[in-house]
């Protein structure tokens, strides 16, 4: 019986299996100008959605991290892609979402996680160390 039973995929197995099942389609021209569109919409949803993107070239980053609503900010600080300066332009923000989000993403520059470390907000201080046992757990 347990030999006919299922295998189970770790998830970086899942997500390369899933990555050559269906692969994602090539970066074009056209798709950096509709993000660009995306990312001068009036609808804050709609720039949280070119934030969010992780084919964002770089300057629209930099103009989405300095956007007015936090939420835009936000979707700066936790996209995996956003480049290391822009995080680190995001460190001040006057959004405590901003820079939780900020704190959480594995991606942010170690300079950046020891100005969080101490942050104004106990929430930001406590996301720091919460990801700091993480990595130290692994």
């Amino acid at each position: 019986m347990r030999d006919a039973a299922p295998s189970m995929l770790t998830s970086e197995e899942a997500r390369v299996l899933a990555a050559t099942q269906h692969p994602a389609p090539p970066v074009t021209d056209s798709k950096i100008a509709r993000l660009r569109i995306l990312a001068a919409d009036a609808n804050s949803k709609i720039r949280e959605s070119a934030a969010s993107s992780y084919h964002a070239p770089e300057d629209l980053m930099a103009q989405l991290a300095a956007d007015p609503d936090a939420g835009v900010r936000g979707c700066v600080a936790r996209n995996e892609s956003t480049p290391c300066d822009i995080l680190r332009s995001l460190v001040d923000d006057e959004s405590e979402m901003v820079r939780g989000w900020l704190a959480v993403n594995f991606y942010v520059p170690a300079d950046v996680m020891e100005r969080l470390a101490d942050d104004p907000s106990e929430t930001v201080r406590s996301l720091v160390r919460w990801k700091s046992e993480l990595a130290t757990a692994g």
